[in-house]
């Protein structure tokens, strides 16, 4: 079955479903999920997206613009730091994730939306990816990782239908960038996301900026490193990142490692 097949064969399995909610997050997956909801059931699926201080803000704004794009009603929930997590647990993502959909679901099963979808594609594995507990203790179905959608899969069906999320690198809540058990603190939040959008804006797509207190680790990929090479550019980054507070900042020599800070207290 080829790709284009398997998307028929999705589409059919989302109009089983019915009226649905899909999170959207503002990437590939949740792109890509919203754009087959839309296909498979017109105007009976709605977007929700939640905002909470350790949500990137751009991300936020991505998403609203994507269900425009697509003529899709979006909603937007506002979450704080819950009590459960301020000091960032180990299990930090089961505690979100349960607060988050089951505020979607309250959210959104008074309008009619009696199914709530996620963008978990068949690349994730639960030892990786904590919250899928909650998912499943709260019902919310993975229709991506249901049907053995894997990231490369997603990312060609997506060029094909001109989302402009195709290559969009995979991204992450704040608080990956912190050490756990931790104090989270809003100021440190923003002082991370002004960091990486600079970076960012500097032309390094694939960057992280993990804190440590006063030093920051920049971990980014290889043709990123590459750029940073540059004693000027290096100059610059670091002059920048000093003006946001931070007394120490490093490059990390072993480059973007997804997950980096897991374990680290």
């Amino acid at each position: 079955m080829n790709l284009a097949q398997r998307y028929e064969v999705f589409l059919e399995y989302l109009r089983s479903l019915g009226p649905s909610a899909v999170a959207l997050s503002g990437g590939a997956d949740s792109a890509f999920l919203l754009k087959a909801a839309r296909d498979a059931l017109g105007d009976a699926v709605i977007a929700v997206t939640v905002s909470a201080p350790y949500m990137v803000t751009r991300e936020c704004v991505e998403a609203r613009r994507l269900a425009e794009r697509m003529d899709v009603a979006h909603r937007l929930i506002e979450m704080p730091i819950i009590d459960s997590i301020r000091f960032n647990p180990q299990d930090r993502c089961y505690r979100c994730k349960y607060q988050m959909f089951s505020t979607v679901r309250e959210t959104v099963s008074p309008e009619g939306y009696g199914t709530v979808l996620e963008g978990t594609n068949a690349d994730d594995h639960a030892e990786r990816r904590p919250g899928m507990r909650a998912l499943e203790e709260l019902h919310i179905l993975s229709p991506l990782r249901h049907l053995g959608f894997t990231k490369e899969a997603i990312r060609t069906v997506s060029r094909m239908q001109g989302l402009s999320t195709w290559n969009k690198p995979s991204n992450a809540c704040l608080l990956s960038r912190l050490p756990l058990n931790r104090e989270i603190t809003e100021a440190e939040l923003e002082r991370i996301e002004k960091s990486e959008e600079y970076l960012t804006e500097l032309g390094l797509r694939i960057v992280r900026l993990r804190s440590h207190g006063d030093l920051a680790r920049i971990e980014c990929g290889e043709e990123e490193r590459r750029l940073l090479q540059n004693d000027d550019l290096r100059g610059t980054v670091s002059r920048r990142l000093r003006e946001l507070g931070y007394r120490y900042v490093t490059v990390d020599m072993d480059g973007y490692q997804e997950g980096s800070m897991d374990g680290v207290p």
